[in-house]
């Protein structure tokens, strides 16, 4: 009996070994550093991946697989892949082959699957040792200068982040409208308002539709020497009357609500859907919050935090009267004041027939440029062409400001603060910006 048993489990462990792999298609996203091949299959895939030369290829090998989706088309403007085909070899694998028109280096991930994909097999493509590839985020203009020390009188730089990209589309709309979109949307119309303003650059994270590692955004913001970070949102949740714009910055304990908590953890997820290798290793939290309480970092993103919000109460209505805090791993640069802007609920069908409209985008993005300049006209660093404006100091509104307390921090009166700001009685709101006067 024993034996029949063990002939019987041996039978089905060949069947279940000689049972194809279904691969079910393949998506190509294109990033300015590197393109990006992402296979589906219904289980897990054993694979092979080498070059060929003259011409450029790279073949991927998947043992007793078999094709039964679409293979992406290659797009003109991708910098590595000319084309995907695939064939069946002699003894039934699957092969695909990837036509290039430069050689490239590959990494390849198996990805388990989550709350949006299967299996997937990523495969990552960069230019080789010694070819030249764009630089992520957008190019400074002709005649801004960028970076900290480029000069004595240089500009403010901001880092725009649009969330989500490529694999990860974000949350999606009743209507199919992905987040991915319409970030990518207003970080644009915010990046040309940024671009028109004297002594302003911006520089956007992501410009186009690929998925940026959360560390990566951090890391790209603090090569372009940026003195503020601004990542966009918009939010999604299981009640569609839940409205509002929300502004959120990194929390140094706990999240100021159940809510922020779980929309933190659904954002530090993204890495897993969008496609990254989770072995990257994320930075030191405590040393990383007591970098930004040293410099600085938390308080000033706290105010920016305040005057972004109470431009965006012009707007619309926000979800969040106050600031809210959570632990977002995108804000952790520890020398940038970082703040994540919730755009509104695209979950609610009003607001996404809202976020669709060229004319509302136009309204956040202005609203979210009010509040930065609000900021930088009390915070300018020192070095920058908003420093060297003139025209008085500035004091962003916190909480539990008064007049008299502002008055005894500036040592002028309270009379002379009235009459700088044309103030009618005694009352102030968060985020408001007041000139102080001469002493």
């Amino acid at each position: 009996m024993s034996r029949l048993i063990a002939f019987l489990l041996l039978l089905i462990s060949s069947l279940v070994q000689a049972a194809p792999v279904d691969v079910h298609g393949a998506r190509l996203w294109i990033a300015p550093d590197q393109t990006q091949l992402v296979i589906d299959a219904d289980a897990v895939v054993d694979h092979k991946i080498f070059p060929l030369e003259n011409p450029d290829r790279l073949v991927i090998d998947i043992p007793q697989a078999r094709l039964a989706g679409k293979l992406p088309l290659a797009e003109a403007q991708d910098l590595l892949v000319k084309g995907v085909r695939s064939g069946v070899l002699d003894n039934g694998d699957l092969r695909l082959v990837l036509d290039l028109k430069q050689p490239v280096r590959a990494k390849s991930d198996l990805l388990e699957p989550n709350e949006r994909y299967g299996y997937r097999l990523v495969v990552d493509m960069t230019p080789q040792a010694g070819a030249t590839v764009t630089e992520q985020g957008t190019s400074p203009l002709p005649g801004k200068p960028g970076g900290k020390a480029a000069d004595s009188m240089r500009d403010l730089v901001i880092a725009i982040d649009p969330g989500h990209g490529g694999e990860d589309p974000g949350a999606i709309g009743t209507h199919g409208t992905k987040e991915k979109d319409i970030t990518l949307d207003i970080a644009r119309k915010l990046a040309s308002l940024i671009n028109k303003e004297t002594g302003m650059r911006a520089v956007l994270m992501r410009d186009g539709d690929y998925y940026l590692g959360l560390y990566k955004r951090i890391q790209l913001a603090r090569r372009h020497d940026a003195d503020l970070f601004v990542s966009l949102h918009a939010d999604a949740y299981q009640d569609p009357n839940v409205s509002g714009s929300s502004v959120y910055t990194l929390a140094s304990g706990a999240a100021t609500s159940s809510q922020a908590r779980w929309l933190a953890d659904k954002e530090n997820s993204a890495d897993r859907i969008g496609g990254v290798n989770l072995d990257d290793k994320a930075p030191d939290l405590s040393k990383t919050l007591w970098e930004m309480a040293q410099g600085g970092t938390l308080e000033h993103g706290g105010l920016v935090a305040q005057a972004v919000l109470a431009n965006l109460s012009k707007v619309g209505a926000v979800h969040h009267g106050k600031v809210q805090q959570a632990g977002f791993a995108v804000l952790k640069a520890p020398d940038i004041p970082s703040i994540l802007v919730e755009t509104a609920f695209i979950s609610n069908p009003d607001e996404e027939k809202r976020l669709n409209s060229a004319d509302h985008q136009a309204n956040l993005a202005r609203a979210l440029l009010g509040g930065i300049k609000d900021y930088f006209a009390a915070h300018a660093p020192p070095g920058t062409r908003w420093a060297s404006k003139g025209g008085g100091r500035r004091h962003v509104i916190n909480h539990g400001d008064t007049l008299g307390r502002i008055a005894k921090q500036y040592e002028v009166s309270i009379s002379s603060l009235r009459s700088a700001n044309r103030l009618s009685d005694d009352s102030l709101r968060i985020g408001q910006v007041l000139t102080i006067p001469e002493g």
